[in-house]
């Protein structure tokens, strides 16, 4: 672009008005939030319309839905914003320091992604890692966040996915339990339900295992509910079921001896698989790639779930 010539840009309040009532879509949560009144966002946006003599949104008696013109432009606009705030961020702080904002589930956070944190903040120390910890995957739209860290399937088609590393699942449980069950566990059909340590964010994990070993007529409504892996792991070391295990949390119970396989040889691949998630546009910002770069380094010297990959 020539430098003399100017750039036909529509209000600034106009576009923040448009930016927030997209990720809300709702002209009340976007005025809640820019601390305005509702008529004030409802006028800001129509002026914006005029302004560029589009429909950015549909108007219903519900709520409102962006037009496909609106579905356009939102994404463009956010990325503008959230490179905008960061900026700003970064000349308003006392050292130019980069943060990422990045969800993780916790436990992946504990089990694996901590201890190997020092080397990444060591390798770049112009950069702050940001962790938010969830067990539920990263809302994109709504949320505070530039990537994610997550397990599932790639079928976002918003979003760019580096794919990590496939896992294992097998019940594990501690050998208290192993001994005080041993005559009557010789194989996955004789599991109790009751004693079934279930995740209930992951709720398909037990029926995939339990299928794959052609049991289908198992009560799930059983057994303890936990949040997330790390107290099912830590409730299965301490004798109270039966957990089931998968890479990357499992290897340092396994190596000192707190939590035992039950079934060798019937492991099952977890038909979800591990990515780093971005938004498709912010795919090659630089502390995305930075990161993306480390994480993949980290993942490469793993040796357990490289042994994981050549089994799969």
């Amino acid at each position: 672009m020539p430098q003399n010539k100017r750039r036909r840009l529509p209000s600034l309040n106009a576009l923040r008005a448009f930016e927030a009532a997209a990720r809300h879509l709702s002209f009340k949560d976007a005025a809640s939030e820019l601390s305005v009144s509702q008529s004030a966002v409802s006028h800001q946006i129509k002026a914006l319309e005029e302004h560029l003599g589009l429909v950015l949104f549909t108007r219903r008696t519900r709520g409102i839905e962006l037009t496909r013109k609106g579905l356009l432009y939102y994404p463009i606009l956010r990325n503008a914003l959230d490179s905008i705030a960061e900026g700003t961020e970064r000349i308003l702080s006392s050292s130019p320091v980069t943060v990422l904002t990045l969800q993780v589930y916790s436990t992946f956070t504990i089990r694996w992604l901590l201890p190997r944190l020092p080397s990444f903040q060591a390798e770049h120390e112009d950069m702050q890692v940001r962790l938010t910890t969830a067990q539920m995957d990263a809302d994109f739209e709504h949320d505070d966040v530039d990537a994610a860290i997550m397990i599932g399937v790639a079928d976002n088609p918003g979003l760019h996915y580096d794919h990590l590393f496939d896992v294992q699942m097998f019940p594990v449980c501690s050998t208290s339990y192993l001994k005080k069950n041993h005559d009557t566990l010789s194989k996955p059909q004789d599991i109790p339900p009751r004693d079934l340590l279930q995740v209930y964010p992951s709720a398909n994990d037990w029926p995939t295992w339990l299928e794959t070993q052609g049991i289908t007529a198992v009560d799930m409504t059983q057994g303890l509910q936990l949040e997330s892996y790390d107290l099912a792991l830590s409730s299965a070391a301490q004798g109270m079921g039966i957990a089931l295990a998968q890479q990357p949390y499992i290897s340092r119970d396994l190596a000192n001896g707190a939590l035992v396989e039950m079934f060798p040889g019937l492991r099952v691949i977890n038909p979800r698989s591990w990515y780093l998630a971005c938004r498709k546009e912010q795919r090659e910002q630089a502390k995305i790639e930075v990161f993306r770069s480390w994480l993949l380094k980290q993942v490469a010297l793993d040796q357990q779930l490289q042994l994981d990959h050549d089994a799969n």
